[in-house]
């Protein structure tokens, strides 16, 4: 594993609260991301440098660009067709859980165009969080056994999905059928050490949070509290370590034109004083140069 210090620094835009799921847009050159307890969905185009958000009267976790335009938004209360131009949204499905104990969390389509979109079980025990599949106008639970859903990403040929439990540390790999979205031959890609009560984060990696895939099929994932994004090969492998100005990322997403500006997404809920005092770039989106492009986001149908 190689370690590096990559020059990061935020781009012009408020911090979130909790910012998660960018994804950059190839249509409209800008950078889309939810800060979910602020309720806020953000778009940012670097070329000009305005910031615009709308504001939600329920949390917005995740969302990914339509074909035909508009986004798909995964919250709290269920799925939405989304128009940022119209600031309007339209239910394409209701919450198929109990709003009071879960929400959706992370969600991506597949290259299909298939979305898949994970829950939060908030109170942590059992791990009664799900993994859905958005497909043709119907929601399917497809997975289940965690308690945070995050990690979602696919291989460049479609034909392995990724999926994390934030809590477990634990990065899942599957099989699935190009046709169909059907999984199969569950292993686990990677895990990582637990916390330990008491532990001081300096010794502490960080578990698995969201992720993206590069042009190379490898495995970009932000280790929430552990100050650092790591990039594993698709055998599960650590190849490199990137060491980041703020503790807690949530989640990469590969942008620019070339698709090789790494934006990701950070948290500042919840952090104690002093932390935040060290660390004013934290919930900012931050943005550094990489090597290897990514892949382009998929759009869902």
């Amino acid at each position: 594993m190689s370690a590096v210090l990559f020059e990061a620094s935020p781009i012009d835009a408020p911090a979130s609260l909790l910012g998660e799921s960018p994804f950059w847009h190839p249509d409209e050159a800008a950078l889309y991301w939810c800060d979910i307890p602020g309720k806020r969905l953000n778009r940012f185009h670097p070329d000009s440098g305005l910031h615009a958000f709308w504001v939600f009267d329920c949390e917005p976790a995740c969302c990914a660009p339509l074909l035909g335009g508009d986004l798909i938004l995964g919250m709290r209360d269920g799925l939405w067709r989304f128009s940022p131009e119209a600031a309007q949204r339209t239910l394409l499905a209701a919450a198929p859980y109990d709003t009071a104990f879960e929400r959706f969390n992370d969600g991506k389509a597949d290259p299909q165009g298939r979305f898949w979109v994970g829950t939060i079980y908030e109170p942590r025990d059992p791990a009664l969080a799900h993994l859905y599949c958005w497909d043709e106008g119907h929601l399917t639970r497809v997975a289940g056994g965690v308690t945070v859903s995050n990690g979602l990403a696919w291989s460049p040929d479609g034909g392995t999905l990724y999926w994390s439990d934030t809590k477990t540390h634990r990065v899942r790999s599957f099989a699935m059928d190009v046709r169909n979205g059907q999984l199969s031959q569950e292993r686990e890609f990677a895990a990582f050490p637990v916390k330990q009560p008491g532990q001081d984060l300096s010794t502490y990696g960080g578990r698995p949070d969201g992720a993206a895939v590069d042009a190379e099929g490898c495995y970009w994932t932000a280790m929430f509290e552990g100050q650092r994004l790591l990039r594993l090969s698709p055998a599960g492998e650590v190849l490199r370590e990137v060491r980041l100005p703020v503790r807690c990322a949530t989640m990469p997403a590969f942008g620019g034109h070339d698709l090789r500006t790494l934006y990701v997404t950070t948290a500042k809920e919840g952090r104690p004083e002093h932390e935040l005092a060290q660390q004013p770039w934290a919930g900012r989106v931050l943005q550094l140069r990489v090597d290897v492009p990514g892949l382009p986001v998929n759009f869902a149908r």
